[in-house]
């Protein structure tokens, strides 16, 4: 579990559902930067690198 800036102790209600469940937050940080090495690979680190047009912006 990685800690975030200030952040003291632990919480161990977290670490109780860590065991019991897994570590969810870890496993989606793990399968999204797999999808964004799989879409930099399949579109050309050109289009990785930029940032996503929003709905109503014209793409280039």
């Amino acid at each position: 579990m990685r800690r975030m800036a200030g952040e003291g102790a632990r919480i161990p209600i977290y670490e109780e559902l860590v065991r019991e469940r897994g570590d969810a937050v870890a496993e989606a940080q793990t399968v999204a930067e797999r999808i964004q090495l799989q879409a930099a690979r399949l579109l050309g680190r050109q289009h990785a690198d930029r940032p996503h047009s929003g709905a109503g912006e014209a793409a280039d």
